[in-house]
């Protein structure tokens, strides 16, 4: 029987929120890997790929907090490596990280040769030759966003334990930001797809974070962390903003470059005609 009485105090309200606000963020780099993983479907099953895969998701977080027990005795390590300067016990956790880091930076890899070979852009230009510009289903697809969403997620699921004290908080903190998540990336994944340059910078971005788990898995990090991230993933994540600010500057300049090009050649033709009619 789950006890709702716990909301009559603000310390569940300002848990609940703070949960919330954290599986936001720290979902950043889940919505582009979404992005970049439905892009491998057919144009009519992309949508419903991104819907099913967020569902999956969320339902994967959930019964990963019904374990809250077991999460504790994730970091508790397994066996150490000692090379050189690196003394790390390496715990469930690490393992999880290692693998979906590996992951990320492949799939990163990948996608950049898929982008620089016009995969798909010579995909839909010539389909029968092209045809294995998609090369994954809708319940590969679907699979592969659920079981990347625990890697992305670990930390913070862990974070959620520490944080909170009764599972309907931390279940309800996931529900809402999975539903925020669900709202927008159909309108985050279509400009990423539309325009190359998010693209490639969602390819980058994805690569760079799979290093980081990779490292972080091995131990390897500054220990500063901030809103429950390493200082490090923090940099990356200001560095992906600034070039996101760069490139929609970018893009705005090009749009009103293009306009105004337009007006004048509409100008010089209109004045052409009245010369003409004139003389």
């Amino acid at each position: 029987m789950i006890d709702f009485s716990i909301f009559a105090s603000p310390e569940a309200w300002i848990s609940l929120v703070t949960l919330i606000f954290l599986e936001i963020v720290l979902g950043v780099d889940n919505i582009v890997f979404i992005a970049l993983t439905t892009n491998r479907l057919p144009e009519n099953q992309r949508h419903i790929g991104r819907k099913l895969g967020l569902a999956g998701a969320m339902i994967m977080r959930m019964l990963f907090l019904c374990f809250a027990s077991w999460l504790v005795h994730m970091v508790n390590p397994l066996f150490h490596i000692n090379i050189g300067p690196i003394n790390h016990g390496v715990s469930i956790r690490d393992l999880v990280l290692l693998l979906g880091g590996f992951y990320l930076v492949f799939k990163g890899i990948s996608e950049t040769r898929s982008t620089l070979a016009l995969t798909e852009i010579k995909a839909e230009e010539d389909p029968e030759t092209h045809a294995e510009a998609h090369l994954i289903s809708l319940p590969q697809a679907v699979g592969t966003i659920m079981i990347m969403d625990l890697v992305f997620s670990i930390d913070s699921v862990i974070t959620a334990v520490g944080l909170a004290n009764h599972l309907i908080i931390m279940i309800l903190a996931v529900m809402v930001a999975i539903i925020v998540m669900m709202l927008f990336i159909d309108q985050i994944s279509n400009f990423i797809n539309k325009n190359v340059e998010m693209k490639i910078l969602a390819v980058v971005f994805i690569t760079v974070i799979g290093v980081l788990l990779v490292l972080d898995g091995l131990g390897i990090n500054s220990g500063i962390e901030v809103l429950d991230m390493h200082a490090e993933k923090l940099m990356v994540y200001f560095a992906m903003v600034f070039s996101l600010v760069l490139e929609l500057i970018q893009m705005r300049y090009n749009k009103n470059l293009s306009e105004y090009r337009r007006e004048l050649s509409n100008k010089t033709g209109q004045k052409s005609e009245a010369e003409n009619a004139a003389s």
